[in-house]
């Protein structure tokens, strides 16, 4: 898409590359340095909580690191195997994120509970104490610089190091608790904090993991996007209705959709050709997203018996407990054939039984009719589940 009415967007996307690189080789550097001071005083002191937290650091460094592979990968243009692009990568590298926080922290929760069992009594100094009061500080700049940034150009991967980091300067800040109990009581709480630290780790890692694997297997898309593209496409006088959103994600910024519209019988299959054009540029232009294809159902504005038919079944379908919406109405007079669709929420005990009751309902109604009725799936988060 190259024309003027599909404008390139290739300068915004190598500005959002830039902008990932170079906030990860800020985290790469102020990481690596944080972690190289804290080896050195927690070798120093004997302290696992700081030794702990160094290695804590390196890993911060590599995850950065990923994300600048992930991004660059995610940049490859389309090819033969892969003609929606390479977008996926930046999850990818998201995940390998979270496996490398999750190692980290399983790994530092043996090595506390080595501790617990075998303990040793920590020597701070004023040196340990410097420096654990700097890192607090540089990693909520830190951490607050990168989650902002990676909202901001939408990287799942710079959101994870952000929210890391800041989770590092908490950690952080009990090693530095624990350290003033230390001095002052004389009572060693480091083998206990590291197995708490690592714990918080652990879920840490989890979560994000969680979060990433939602996303490759194809999560619902946001309620607010979905309502973005309801709102362009209804802009369009002809359309009354916007139905059955599908999305596709391959990556940041790189979705695809689907839908049907509800338009006027009158319309003739060139209006609706020109229509089809018009909603596609005009999604592209506000919200960077490729409509794949739309299909049409159409509703009649002069036939009355119709009409009349169309509403009461809706009342009908919606008087049931847990039908969000029901829509796609088609009325074959001459076959006595009644079709449409049905939504039915996720929150319902039992999907089948809502449908079965809706159908038993309207086939009572209208007993000489055959009714043809889909059970939807939605899609994309409604107004009613937000």
């Amino acid at each position: 898409m190259s024309s003027d009415l599909f404008p390139d967007h290739s300068a915004e996307e190598a500005a959002r590359e830039k902008t990932i690189v170079r906030t990860s080789m800020i985290g790469i550097g102020a990481n690596v340095a944080l972690s190289a001071f804290k080896a050195v005083v927690g070798l120093l002191s004997h302290s696992i909580a700081i030794t702990l937290d160094s290695v804590n650091n390196l890993s911060d460094a590599g995850s950065s690191l990923i994300t600048i592979i992930g991004t660059k990968l995610a940049k490859k243009q389309p090819d033969r195997k892969h003609p929606w692009g390479h977008g996926r990568a930046e999850y990818l590298s998201s995940m390998i994120i979270s496996v490398i926080i999750l190692y980290a922290g399983i790994t530092s929760f043996v090595e506390s509970v080595k501790k617990i069992v075998s303990p040793r009594t920590p020597d701070y100094s004023a040196a340990a104490i410097i420096i654990v009061s700097a890192a607090i500080i540089v990693k909520i700049l830190l951490g607050t610089y990168v989650k902002k940034t990676g909202k901001r150009v939408n990287s799942d991967s710079l959101v994870n190091s952000g929210t890391d980091a800041l989770m590092d300067s908490i950690i952080s800040a009990s090693t530095l608790a624990a350290a003033i109990i230390f001095l002052i009581w004389h009572i060693s709480l480091e083998a206990w904090l590291g197995a708490v630290i690592s714990l918080i780790i652990i879920k840490s890692g989890l979560d994000m993991l969680t979060g990433t694997i939602s996303h490759l297997l194809g999560q619902r898309i946001g309620a607010d996007t979905a309502r973005k593209v309801r709102e362009c496409i209804t802009s369009f006088p002809e359309v009354r209705g916007v139905f059955d959103l599908i999305f596709h994600d391959y990556g940041p910024d790189r979705i695809n959709c689907s839908a049907h519209i509800e338009v006027s019988d009158k319309l003739t299959a060139r209006d609706i050709d020109q229509l089809q054009r018009m909603i596609t540029i005009d999604l592209y232009l506000r919200h960077n997203i490729i409509l794949t294809a739309l299909s049409v159902y159409t509703y009649s504005e002069t036939d009355t018996h119709e009409i009349e038919m169309r509403s009461d079944i809706y009342s009908i379908a919606m008087s049931v407990e847990n039908v969000l919406e029901a829509h796609g109405f088609y009325l074959d007079e001459a076959a006595k054939v009644i079709q449409f669709d049905i939504i039915v929420s996720f929150d319902a005990p039992d999907r089948l039984a809502v449908y079965k009751k809706v159908t038993e309902k309207i086939t009572a109604k209208y007993p000489k009719y055959e009714l043809v009725c889909t059970l939807d799936t939605d899609f994309s988060l409604s107004e009613q589940e937000d």
